[in-house]
């Protein structure tokens, strides 16, 4: 990162928001200047201007980050997961831990829940690798003889797997509820694979189970 820019976003990292003019004063120079630096940042996404009315005058634009600016700055959720994961599995044991992984993948799927309603098995892996796209992450899904496979390419918190491999059962019931049906992680990308793959199949009913 250029150091002009740097400066810029670390501005509105501490001050939330700034002008032109606030930015002329930090950085001792021409408005022209500060605004050549600011269009570049917002071509890369990392700020964006709003227009405030003031008491008088014409409308001031007034620069924040964006989401992907604010995302340059470290933040511990990864090490402060790790931390409950450990203090939950100390305190209540291993079941615990299930127990609390599925209840969160059921909340993470109930948003979808009228998406899938109504849809064949066929149609709601197919909408259930659009729901992974849509959370922003790389996946397909395929037909595999009487089976489907989705396979996801990114993890969604691989710091937190690589040290507490428990929730990938998260992600496995997170694909069973939208589903509908058996789902069974076949790869992963933490044993080295090149995508974590979920094999679904249809739930047999409890008569047509051996005993």
């Amino acid at each position: 990162m250029q150091a002009t820019r740097q400066q810029i976003l670390d501005y509105l990292r501490r001050n939330r928001r700034a002008t032109v003019k606030d930015l002329d004063v930090y950085l001792a120079l021409t408005s022209t200047g500060v605004r050549q630096h600011l269009t570049v940042l917002e071509r890369e996404g990392l700020v964006e201007a709003h227009e405030e009315r003031g008491h008088v005058g014409r409308p001031a634009l007034v620069y924040r980050l964006t989401e992907e600016g604010d995302a340059l700055y470290p933040k511990a959720y990864d090490e402060l997961a790790n931390i409950l994961l450990d203090e939950l599995r100390e305190m209540a044991g291993g079941q615990a831990l299930q127990t609390l992984l599925r209840r969160t993948a059921a909340r993470l799927a109930e948003p979808y829940r009228e998406r899938l309603e109504g849809k064949s098995l066929s149609e709601r892996v197919s909408e259930a690798s659009q729901i992974i796209r849509d959370r922003g992450f790389l996946a397909d899904a395929v037909r595999d003889g009487g089976e489907w496979v989705i396979a996801q390419y990114s993890c969604p918190f691989p710091k937190v797997a690589g040290q507490n491999s428990c929730v990938c059962a998260l992600d496995v019931e997170f694909v069973r509820q939208l589903v509908g049906a058996d789902a069974r992680l076949s790869t992963s990308l933490l044993r080295g694979d090149d995508a974590c793959t979920y094999r679904i199949r249809r739930t047999q009913p409890a008569s047509a189970r051996k005993s």
